[in-house]
């Protein structure tokens, strides 16, 4: 991440929540929740075009899902208790079983396969996981635009989000950026679970979570938010 730095970074951006789309063997289940698939119950909003522009900068490898969170939940671990939503969690076993095998395994050893490549030619894989979330939440106001995630004992993921906390407020100081914020980087996820396969100082996950209000602004101001996030993001790479 910085010039004293003996490995080469090397960048994998996914997407998990990426669109609402239902496998056709499951279409009865959600027969009339149009409505709710389209809200962030059903995906998140934004987050496939910010892991687009992520990828295409960083020229990195992007692994999406637009599987619909309502089937299974990808940034959550097997026997979480909200792997399966409403929808799917009483499902007979083998219905269940059939859908982590053909939509949750491969994805997560899609990206597994990546860091470990990556790894394997000496290379510190830094891992970008796009996200949105909602303005309001339990009737409260979210007080971010944007939320760097990381887990606060592994050092380079928590110097990579205040360089680029620092970088975003150089450039753009009207967004509100916070860290941790408005989940913990710890908790269950995609890269807490990588975490657990690779080391601190080979694996570098962080989430970039998105405020929707923006999304569904002007289209002018998100996609000058994409633009923003990014350079700032090619800043905080060359930081010390």
């Amino acid at each position: 991440m910085t010039g004293r730095d003996i490995k080469v970074n090397s960048f994998i951006v996914t997407c998990e929540h990426g669109g609402n789309r239902i496998p056709a063997p499951l279409r009865r289940l959600f027969r009339g929740q149009q409505k709710l698939l389209d809200t962030h119950r059903g995906f998140d909003p934004g987050a496939l075009i910010m892991a687009h522009a992520l990828a295409r900068s960083l020229r990195a490898p992007l692994v999406q899902s637009t599987v619909s969170r309502l089937v299974v939940d990808l940034n959550r671990s097997i026997g979480h208790p909200r792997l399966f939503s409403s929808f799917t969690r009483h499902l007979p076993a083998d219905i269940r079983a059939s859908i982590i095998e053909r939509h949750y395994r491969p994805y997560r050893t899609e990206v597994e396969h990546l860091v470990e490549r990556a790894i394997s030619r000496g290379r510190r894989v830094i891992h970008l996981s796009s996200h949105s979330f909602t303005p309001v939440f339990d009737g409260r106001v979210r007080t971010a635009d944007v939320g760097l995630l990381y887990h606060p004992t592994r050092p380079r993921e928590r110097a990579l989000c205040a360089h680029w906390k620092a970088a975003l407020a150089a450039s753009a100081p009207a967004i509100r950026v916070r860290r941790n914020y408005p989940y913990a980087g710890r908790d269950d996820g995609l890269t807490s679970w990588l975490r657990r396969q690779f080391s601190a100082n080979d694996y570098v996950g962080v989430e970039l979570e998105v405020n929707q209000g923006l999304v569904f602004g002007a289209a002018r101001q998100w996609t000058a938010l994409r633009r923003i996030l990014i350079d700032a993001l090619h800043t905080a790479l060359i930081l010390p």
